[in-house]
């Protein structure tokens, strides 16, 4: 059995970075990433192209084997890295040690892909748009297997064979734990075009098979949705804060007449502007998918992600604050209409008592 294992890395580090103010990264002239496709597809559909380059292979091995790293920049200011190791085996069960692996020097493909970003970040100062230090990135990782040994040709048969192992080494756990319904539910998300292909997507991993060695497309696919994952929740940690901020506010001056409400709800404008941007950007990111059989494994991997999920409750806790900010608001603005007219009123009343005493 031979094959790479695919780790990737979702970094947030901008609302926006624009593409063509990037000269470099990490000192390579960047090109648009293309997917190679050989299945029909309606050719008027533009394909999403993601800035990329391919440093050089990390100093230190993993496992015995030489790690290949990628870079790309996404427009939506994310930077995705993935880090690629092959291996040959004799069952899936040896890939087990692939999950959360050392370097031969003790460092973790976590703290080399943070480190790394960090470097392609300062890079791109010029070019980001309300940027912000990396976070903790959302990653993935996808054993890709291209030769599985004998004389195998239909990977839906091997896959009914080697079901339990397969569970077993997406769940990161010996497969005779497994009970039945985890298995199924492992594999319930399982797409195939040909007999020679196929892939089953879990929540921490996935296994995509190609006979004919080329899988790029459906790691590109998996990178795809795992970048949308990030920025809805780099989306949600902000509202959040938002709502936090609007709770301590309104505990503290409920009814100030000058205090930070008005301040918080412009801030919720704007933020509310940036977050129906972002989303259409990364809602855009997905256009390309006039591939139908793409199409319907990004539909797997969002569903296993849970996206539309996400997607739901960022518009609806949005939704819930831009309601407590506005009713916060209206409430000011009558406290104010209210001493106005008690102004009026006053100055009224001085004008009455002026006219009466100056005739006397």
């Amino acid at each position: 059995m031979k094959g790479e294992v695919v780790y990737l890395y979702a970094f947030d580090v901008a609302n926006e970075i624009i593409p063509a103010k990037v000269r470099d990264i990490l000192g390579k002239k960047p090109v648009p990433f293309e997917v190679q496709v050989d299945r029909a597809y309606p050719r008027d559909i533009p394909l999403y192209r993601p800035l990329s380059v391919e440093p050089a292979p990390l100093a230190s091995k993993l496992l015995g084997q030489e790690v290949r790293v990628f870079v790309r920049v996404y427009d939506v200011g994310v930077v995705a890295i993935s880090m690629r190791v092959a291996f040959t085996c004799m069952s899936l069960p040896d890939l087990l040690s692939f999950h959360n692996p050392h370097l031969e020097n003790g460092q973790s493909l976590d703290e080399v892909s943070r480190a790394m970003c960090l470097e392609v970040y300062q890079g791109l100062q010029g070019s980001m748009v309300r940027s912000s230090s990396p976070t903790e990135p959302e990653a993935y990782t996808t054993f890709c297997v291209t030769d599985l040994g004998g004389d195998v040709r239909d990977v839906n048969q091997w896959l009914t064979e080697q079901r339990r192992a397969v569970a077993g080494l997406l769940a990161e756990t010996d497969p005779a734990r497994l009970s039945e319904e985890q298995v199924n539910e492992s594999l319930r998300l399982r797409r195939s075009y040909e007999s020679t292909d196929l892939v089953v997507i879990d929540w921490d991993a996935a296994l995509a098979v190609d006979l004919s060695g080329y899988v790029d497309d459906v790691i590109y696919i998996l990178e795809l949705a795992n970048v949308q994952l990030e920025e809805l929740r780099m989306m949600d940690q902000t509202l959040d804060r938002f709502l936090n901020r609007a709770y301590d506010d309104l505990e503290r001056r409920p009814f100030s007449l000058w205090g930070r409400a008005n301040k918080v709800l412009d801030a919720l404008r704007w933020f509310r502007v940036d977050f129906t941007k972002l989303a259409d950007e990364v809602t855009h990111i997905m256009k390309f998918l006039g591939d139908w059989y793409l199409a319907r494994v990004y539909l797997a991997a969002r569903e296993r992600f849970y996206l539309d999920q996400w997607r739901t409750s960022v518009d609806q806790r949005l939704a819930q604050l831009d309601r407590l900010y506005s009713t916060t608001h209206a409430e000011i603005n009558e406290r104010r209409m209210l001493w106005l007219e008690i102004i009026v009123v006053v100055f009224f009343a001085i004008d009455l008592l002026a006219i009466f005493f100056l005739k006397k």
